[in-house]
């Protein structure tokens, strides 16, 4: 350490200033400390007999009463620090009362003869201590949350107000800050409302984490006895807003008891939650072990062994973060965690041979699709490219060598690629449609596009939380007929979309004139004239699924919806494609809010049909049961803030608020569903325009 002396004298001294021996006391207190530094040669015999006049000269220097001296040691480097901080400038009384004039009050000022007065500009101080704790707020809260009273709080019950303020807060949603009174009351309460599943995260956020005694009653006395909540706290509880590992493993404990069909259905999240469960282990090497301990991680894992299909999406959704996150590294390892443990398993050598085979197809699926997106060949000429690729037997494409799962949807085993259906769209970046053939059945094929160019995670989190609402709706005995296709990102620009016959509804109407002509020309039935002599099924599917997408575009602020990118299927299915703007961006102006075309309302027999009003009253239907599980939803969009979605890379900090405000929380059931009404009557057919504008793009891409 470096010793600095700090001499002070009741009065000037001139022999004091001007004395040689304090010269001298200074020349060798410098050189001592450059000989501690290593900057001179030592020699033993010498640097003993100058220490020991350097300690003579301290002892002469306080024999002197009137000078008081002070060592301060100084913390010393292995490295040169350069020490900044940001000068903040104060300004003085005379810069506040002075400002610039107004030149127009300048002319109007000589004009009425008279001389223009400024009025004076309020400045703001930098304050370094704003970011501290405020010591009569914090004396404040631990005189209000004293321990001396805890007996007292078990047997404590709030009165008919309290409680429905307590409600109040309950029902925050979870991007809600809980002011400091609201903590407090929540605390006050905290084991009458230990019986509340509810109740839980919010208590979590009351407590003082940096309060040893208030952490210790939280998670070690309160945590155990609290109800169980439901996946949507645990969910919560995973995300970046907690950090103490008690609380995670609480989550992580909550989470297990979710069967494999619900853990696949939040895997995407929950992969993304590593990166807060891990983060704290970056720099240690005991991650490479058996015995890192992170419960979801082992947790994720042990269900991806166990099960082909969540181990299928598993291993691809590290294979996407390890290319694209600064997690790579970590990602690396969790996947190299989880295939050391697979092959442990009785056939995890052949599971673990299988990925492999995987891998690769996708990577020579991925190096065609680039060839033919930088081939200035036309359209026709890059079909007839792609498919004597397939057939060349080289690249084993049209017979695998083995069977394999599809990446997309794993469920699926396929043995090869039928070149003569394969073909390229004519889109910017040419993707490939490729038929693969089902192994089992000769007949069945499994259509998919494969992109290259193209970020399809922003489409892949949209199918997901699609998928997610329709469950959800499902489970209140609302079935939508969704038409719910597949989507796999295998790299940050590289992606499988199942593929599902359809035809654009720009196609439909071009073809037949209008929706209802198609529906009648494939499903006629002349004797149902309630249904414009459309089979009542396939009407009934057309006006479900509308409602359906209808409100889950609604909620995800899915934008650029034109008749080129809404699909409809021979038997009635309705759905949407092309997730490229999410969370209210769109390429067009003044977009409406509810995608809902002119096309679309025709085809239900108009505006004023029982068809409409049907499809109206389940678009109600939808949008409140979707409200019921709004935390859910947003738990699960808070997870993916840090995932590099385009669309929530813009503005991470507003993504959860802009589908919260959706939701309209604020509103009671009633007022929602006028709100939403109101928005529905409100939709323009303006979009006809936009559509035109997009034909004409569409026809210089052929």
């Amino acid at each position: 350490h470096q010793k600095l002396l700090i001499r002070c004298q009741s009065s000037l001294d001139k022999e004091f200033i001007t004395n040689k021996g304090y010269d001298e006391f200074s020349r060798l207190e410098k050189l001592s400390y450059k000989l501690n530094n290593g900057d001179m040669q030592s020699l033993g015999w010498l640097d003993t007999l100058s220490l020991n006049n350097i300690q003579q000269l301290h002892k002469s220097a306080k024999v002197n009463e009137n000078d008081v001296h002070l060592y301060l040691q100084l913390p010393q480097f292995d490295f040169p620090i350069v020490y900044h901080e940001i000068e903040h400038r104060i300004p003085s009384m005379i810069e506040k009362n002075i400002q610039p004039l107004n030149p127009i009050s300048q002319l109007e000022a000589g004009n009425n003869g008279a001389t223009a007065i400024s009025e004076p500009l309020a400045s703001s101080i930098v304050d370094p201590d704003g970011d501290r704790e405020n010591p009569v707020e914090a004396k404040y809260r631990r005189l209000i949350r004293s321990h001396r009273s805890g007996l007292l709080d078990r047997e404590l019950k709030p009165n008919p107000k309290i409680r429905d303020d307590l409600n109040v807060i309950i029902n925050y949603p979870p991007t809600k800050e809980l002011s400091q009174s609201e903590k407090n009351l929540i605390w006050k309460f905290r084991f009458y409302l230990a019986r509340d599943k509810r109740a839980l995260t919010k208590f979590l956020k009351s407590v003082t984490w940096t309060d040893t005694s208030e952490v210790h009653q939280a998670v070690d006395i309160l945590l155990p006895l609290w109800t169980e909540p439901d996946t949507e706290d645990a969910l919560e509880l995973l995300g970046p807003g907690f950090v103490n590992p008690k609380v995670r493993s609480y989550g992580v404990h909550l989470l297990s008891r979710a069967d494999d069909e619900e853990i696949l259905l939040y895997l995407l999240q929950l992969v993304q939650a590593l990166k807060f469960e891990i983060s704290k282990h970056k720099h240690s090497d005991n991650f490479k072990s058996h015995q890192y301990d992170s419960g979801l991680v082992d947790l994720l894992i042990k269900r991806a062994v166990s099960n082909d299909v969540l181990g299928n999406n598993f291993y691809w959704y590290l294979m996407v973060e390890c290319s694209g996150s600064r997690y790579g590294k970590l990602y690396a390892r969790v996947a190299h965690l989880y295939l050391q443990n697979l092959v442990q398993t009785p056939d995890g050598p052949d599971k673990r041979e299988t990925i492999k085979k995987q891998a690769e197809l996708v990577e020579t699926l991925n190096k065609i699709a680039k060839k033919l997106r930088s081939s200035k060949d036309p359209r026709p000429k890059k079909i007839e490219t792609l498919r004597h690729i397939i057939n060349d037997s080289r690249k084993k494409l049209s017979t695998l060598s083995i069977p394999l799962p599809i990446p997309v949807d794993s469920r699926i085993k396929v043995k090869g690629i039928d070149a003569d259906q394969s073909s390229v769209f004519k889109s910017n970046l040419f993707p490939m449609l490729l038929y693969f053939q089902e192994d089992g059945n000769e007949d069945a094929y499994y259509p998919v596009i494969f992109k290259d160019g193209d970020d399809l995670r922003q489409d892949q989190l949209v199918v997901q939380l699609f998928t997610l609402m329709d469950r959800l709706l499902r489970k209140e005995n609302l079935d939508l007929r969704l038409k719910l296709f597949k989507v796999l990102a295998t790299d940050t620009t590289a992606g499988m979309v199942q593929y599902i016959p359809n035809k654009t509804l720009s196609t439909a109407v071009n073809d037949h004139g209008n929706l209802l002509s198609y529906l009648r020309y494939h499903h006629p039935n002349e004797s149902s004239l309630m249904t414009y002599g459309v089979e009542p099924a396939i009407l009934d599917n057309f006006v479900r699924s509308c409602a359906g997408y209808c409100v889950m575009t609604f909620l995800l602020g899915v934008g650029d919806r034109h008749l080129d990118n809404l699909l409809l299927c021979p038997d009635g299915h309705f759905f949407h494609v092309d997730f490229g703007y999410i969370l209210g961006r769109d390429p067009k102006p003044f977009p409406p809010l509810l995608k809902i075309s002119k096309e679309m309302v025709d085809g239900m027999g108009g505006p004023t049909s029982p068809h409409y009003h049907k499809f109206k009253n389940l678009c109600f239907t939808a949008y409140t049961t979707l409200r019921k599980n709004s935390n859910l939803i947003l738990n699960l969009i808070a997870l993916m803030i840090n995932a590099n979605i385009p669309d929530i890379q813009i503005e991470p900090d507003k993504a959860v608020l802009k589908v919260q405000e959706k939701f309209r929380l604020d509103l009671s059931e009633e007022d929602a569903i006028k709100h939403f009404e109101a928005l529905l009557n409100e939709t323009s057919y303006l979009s006809a325009v936009f559509d035109q504008i997009h034909n004409i793009a569409q026809y210089w891409r052929s």
